[in-house]
């Protein structure tokens, strides 16, 4: 049988990885090949379960995907904000007020930062089943490609991550998985996201913030691995501490919805981006990232069946009855265009949305 003849896409240069001396953050590393044997599996689970209770993110290596696919995908990432003129990309223009779901464009200078500054970030979204929406002319041809992509990501990787998640709390291994159904209740979707440049005064204004410290609100984020440094999660401490790139790997963060889930065992990580270092000054910041929802009916409740909530007991729990669907939809309308009150708390902003206070952090 002959190879299929992919279409040619230029290649996507990026930043060389800095040499500057930065305070890491330590995050444990979870290896898939090592899931398929009993012991493998349970020592995983250990290590995915100990990292989401203490700082809600790790990396995940060995996820079966080879460099050159990854790199390929970040090609193709490219394609929507260099390929497509700014009349096309209106065409596409996500309303996020309205839906409460960004698939398509967000351009920029459409989130506030501080100091009257608003972003230079431009993403395109796609839904979890790409034939849901109309895509871009150039974007097109690689759509199979993506349609793989987000297959692979969500069944392969994430359902992986989450059944180790579930045996560290001593749940049946397909609890998640069976939340996070690929069908038409599920609106998990994938984005490629440029960060651009900024101007000295910009900088000066926002105090180096490209996206103020926030937590994700669905169940899990995955976020493919680029060398420009510019990823923070914010410790126990109070301290910034940015994420190393490893080559080829998965940085997985724990989002609102998980964290409700278990009842505050596992943690909602605080993360921002902030401008990179000296070094990698005047690159442009590509990413691609999968957000992984539940289905939209299900409640942001704890999963009491748990044995280890039984025995740590509760210590984050929404009032009422919550869908994920509203949190979704409440969460991203109002993201970066709201006005944010102030709060006692040093450097912290926040707004209610469903009756939750939900924090940003400058």
């Amino acid at each position: 049988m002959p190879a299929t003849t992919l279409p040619q896409v230029p290649r996507w240069v990026p930043a060389p990885v800095t040499q500057e001396d930065i305070e890491w953050a330590e995050l444990a590393v979870i290896d898939l090949s090592k899931t398929r044997t009993p012991e493998g599996r349970a020592e995983q689970a250990i290590i995915a379960r100990d990292a989401m209770h203490n700082q809600g993110f790790f990396y995940v290596i060995n996820h079966g995907l080879k460099k050159s696919q990854v790199d390929r995908l970040f090609d193709i990432g490219a394609v929507p904000f260099d390929q497509v003129d700014k009349d096309e990309k209106l065409r596409y223009e996500a309303n996020i007020k309205a839906t409460g779901e960004y698939l398509g464009y967000k351009l920029p200078q459409y989130w506030h930062i501080s100091n009257g500054v608003k972003d230079r970030i431009e993403h395109y979204n796609l839904p979890r089943d790409v034939s849901r929406q109309e895509h871009p002319t150039a974007l097109r041809p690689f759509l199979p490609e993506i349609q793989k992509f987000i297959e692979y990501t969500h069944s392969e990787i994430m359902y992986e991550v989450e059944r180790l998640l579930a045996i560290g709390l001593e749940l049946p291994e397909n609890t998640f998985t069976d939340m996070h159904p690929w069908d038409e209740t599920n609106h998990s979707f994938f984005r490629f996201m440029l960060y651009n440049p900024r101007t000295d005064d910009e900088e000066t204004k926002t105090e180096g913030v490209w996206m103020k410290g926030h937590a994700d609100h669905m169940t899990l984020t995955a976020l493919w691995s680029q060398p420009v440094t510019a990823l923070q999660i914010k410790d126990d401490e109070g301290n910034w501490r940015c994420i190393k790139h490893i080559d080829n790997a998965l940085v997985i963060n724990c989002g609102d919805t998980t964290e409700y889930l278990s009842g505050g065992y596992y943690k909602s990580a605080i993360h921002r981006v902030i401008k990179p270092p000296a070094d990698q000054s005047g690159y442009r910041r590509l990413g691609m990232i999968y957000f992984q929802y539940m289905a939209d009916q299900l409640l942001l409740k704890p999963l009491m069946e748990s044995l280890v909530l039984q025995r740590e007991g509760i210590t984050k729990a929404l009032d009422g009855d919550i869908t994920q669907e509203a949190w979704r939809k409440g969460r991203v309308s109002r993201y970066g265009v709201t006005n944010l009150q102030k709060s006692t708390e040093d450097g912290v902003e926040y707004e209610i949305i469903n009756g939750v206070k939900v924090k940003h952090y400058n």
